[in-house]
């Protein structure tokens, strides 16, 4: 293990010093110095309030890490071992090594890796070093979900009806899922964070699913332990955050509703939930406290709950850590749960003891962004090669960025694919769903595949502006998965009048500023998604600069009208005002059914791409003239991929299924690939004959890569 040297360069002075929970609260002794057992953005924010504080801070990094937003942000930086968590964040011996090296007083684990093992915080009590966290007793009683779910029976909180112990094998889940009742959960005991969890309707999908659930769990927390319960239908993911110190004062705080998930994994939360009532919420408050005083908890914890139609509950698990979307519940009541977590790790009391005085200020939502397709949630890979994040819009601090991430940074395939959580807040829930909608069209992000065409689809969905949610919204309303946002007349209107300005506008910049007419045609080829195929739907703009001449930097106001081809949507004319300053990607639009944000992302031969409501473009921009000339031009024929099964993504493959001459049936499991700590099934494209086997376990494999082919038809 050596220290690493620490390089200041330009972009850590660029990182916001917003913050959002007021000032610091604590002018008490706690530690002269922490270290942050964790990486990415938990790694940032833990020191962002450790600096509040005085505290001087530790980072620990792998190879794949050492150049990394957070190891730079802390005082000093120790590598721990090769980017496999394994060998690095999950590394005991070397994180230890650490502390001694460094002389920290404490340990803040952040979320995931180290957070929820009781046996790292053994060893830090045998060292003297504190954990920023509860005592290892209560963390090896609620950590686990099997002890946890008996222990909150015995505290008198509402559990799902299931299996109390361990399940032996998959046979015996079986046995388990046929007496509690179809449809069931089966998921890790010592996990979290949607790993090492299956929905099973069948004794076909237990089986298969106890294999899958087990091996993740084994991979992401060494504990293949698995438990099986009753899986609610239609239910609300909502849950209470509790704080806690060392001399009995526990506090819970106002809930998080997490229903918008994928592959049980959260990706929108707001606070508060439109679904609760002051009753329910008092209930479910007051029910996480009894559960954290029955096991002398201390720090931050989450009681997670399952809520159904009518508001009953039911205790799901708690989260003896900091959570992910702790944010939104920094921006609603102003607490800094960093800040009372090290306080309670240090003895002193939490900075309000009074129940009476939390309180809900406002409305706060998060966006979860990572780098995976959004249409199969697969994970992507990459160098960050334009990175911009959106700031504050109406009020100071209401957009709140939590990333560790920059641009040139690499998104590597070994840890969870997160870009940034990005929070918005404002007073009412309709504000901060405006605020999420602004900053999501104001988010760069170019190098890797992300999802937030996804977000901003969500977000802006008349089902989830009025609070209809449960965790199969995705499910629900994708079905096939999401694909992009599908332009309605309104959209497709605004789309094809902004795009015929842009390129008048382009056009005015190439022959600086001296075009010979105030007017132009052009046709517009939009992609649109129909019956789960793209076509072109095609729109003839004919556009008119208001004034006398064009502004190649700046605001340029314009008279259009659009008319589609085949009468799909009504002729419009419409005022269009254009803000779009020379190398800057975002364009400001003031369009007569509202204001919108473009990116213009690149140039294309015969056109360019644009991201619009999230989603990417790719739009031709013609003169009539060429478009009579293109229905000539034949269509390249498609590569047919029928027989082949391609990596969806770059990992190592875990299992392979099948060998050369085997019969498969369609949707028949062929292999498994490892991403980013999740198993990814791969299966039959079609019926037929094994041709050949490319890969093996352990092997790795990138994206596209051809793993098994099928014999012709």
């Amino acid at each position: 293990m050596h220290r690493f040297p620490l390089i200041r360069s330009r972009w850590l002075h660029t990182t916001r010093p917003a913050q959002y929970f007021g000032p610091c609260k604590t002018t008490e002794k706690t530690f002269d110095k922490i270290l942050i057992a964790n990486r990415g953005e938990i790694a940032c924010r833990v020191i962002r309030t450790a600096k509040r504080m005085g505290i001087k801070t530790v980072a620990v990094y792998s190879d794949a890490d050492a150049n990394s937003l957070f190891v730079q942000q802390a005082d000093e930086a120790y590598r721990v071992g090769p980017a496999p968590t394994s060998q690095s964040y999950l590394n005991m011996d070397a994180i230890l090594d650490a502390i001694k090296a460094s002389g920290a007083q404490a340990v803040h684990p952040g979320y995931g890796f180290l957070s929820e093992n009781s046996e790292f915080v053994k060893r830090l009590d045998a060292a003297g070093v504190a954990f920023i966290g509860p005592k290892e007793y209560a963390m090896a009683a609620m950590g686990d979900k099997i002890q946890s779910k008996i222990i909150a029976k015995k505290a008198g909180v509402n559990t799902i009806p299931g299996y109390d112990g361990v399940v032996r094998d998959a046979e015996h889940a079986v046995e388990i899922a046929t007496d509690v009742g179809y449809p069931v959960m089966l998921k890790a005991s010592a996990g979290g964070g949607g790993k090492g969890m299956r929905i099973a309707r069948t004794a076909h999908e237990v089986r298969e699913g106890f294999k899958l659930a087990s091996d993740e769990a084994q991979s992401s927390f060494g504990d293949n332990r698995i438990l099986v319960e009753r899986f609610i239908e239609e239910p609300r993911h909502i849950e209470i955050q509790i704080i806690a110190d060392n001399n009995g004062n526990i506090l819970w705080l106002p809930e998080r509703e997490c229903s918008i998930q994928r592959r049980n994994q959260k990706v929108i939360e707001e606070a508060p939930s439109t679904h609760l009532d002051p009753q329910t919420r008092r209930k479910m408050g007051e029910q996480a406290v009894a559960l954290a005083r029955n096991v002398g908890y201390n720090s931050a914890g989450t009681v997670e709950f399952l809520v159904d139609k009518q508001r009953n509950f039911y205790f799901l698990e708690m989260n003896t850590r900091l959570q992910v979307e702790h944010p939104i519940t920094e921006y609603i009541t102003g607490f800094d749960l960093v800040e009372e977590m090290i306080r309670s790790a240090s003895g002193l009391e939490l900075t309000t003891t009074d129940q009476s005085k939390v309180e809900i200020n406002g409305w706060a939502i998060e966006s979860r962004v990572y780098a995976e397709d959004p249409e199969k949630y697969l994970p992507s890979i990459g160098t960050l090669s334009k990175y911009m994040e959106p700031r504050s819009w109406r009020t100071e601090n209401d957009v709140r960025c939590d990333s560790g991430i920059n641009e040139g940074s690499e998104i590597s395939m070994y840890y969870d694919p997160m870009i940034c959580k990005l929070s918005t807040h404002g007073p009412t829930r309709a504000d901060a769903i405006a605020t999420m909608n602004h900053a999501l069209d104001q988010y760069l992000i170019k190098g890797v595949t992300h999802n937030i065409p996804l977000l901003r689809d969500v977000v802006s969905s008349s089902d989830f502006a009025s609070g209809r949610i449960t965790t199969a919204f995705l499910a629900d309303h994708y079905p096939n998965g999401f694909k992009g946002h599908k332009l309605t007349s309104e959209t497709a209107e605004q789309l094809a009048t902004t795009s015929a300005a842009l390129q008048f506008i382009r056009q005015a910049r190439e022959s600086y500023s001296h075009v010979s007419s105030r007017s132009a045609e052009y046709v517009l080829l939009l992609p649109q998604l129909q019956d789960g195929h793209v076509h072109k739907l095609e729109a003839r703009v004919s556009l008119t600069l208001d004034s006398e001449t064009v502004s190649l930097q700046g605001t340029n106001s314009f008279t259009v009208a659009t008319e589609f081809a085949d009468g799909e949507y009504a002729p419009t004319t419409n005022k269009l005002q254009v803000a779009w300053d020379v190398d800057m990607p975002f364009v400001e639009i003031k369009h007569s059914s509202g204001d919108l944000t473009v990116q213009f992302l690149d140039p294309l031969p015969l056109g360019f791409r644009v991201q619009f409501l999230g989603t990417k473009f790719d739009i031709d921009v013609l003169l009539p003239r060429q478009r009579e000339l293109m229905r000539f031009m034949k269509e390249r024929e498609r590569l047919d991929t029928s027989k082949l099964v391609l990596s969806p993504m770059p990992g190592t493959i875990v299992s392979v299924a099948v060998k050369p001459g085997d019969v498969v049936a369609e949707g028949a499991q062929v292999a498994v690939v490892e991403a980013m700590k999740m198993q990814n099934v791969l299966r039959a494209p079609r019926a037929g004959t094994v041709k050949a086997v490319h890969v093996q376990p352990g092997s790795t494999v990138s994206g596209d890569d051809i793993m098994v082919e099928l014999e012709d038809e």
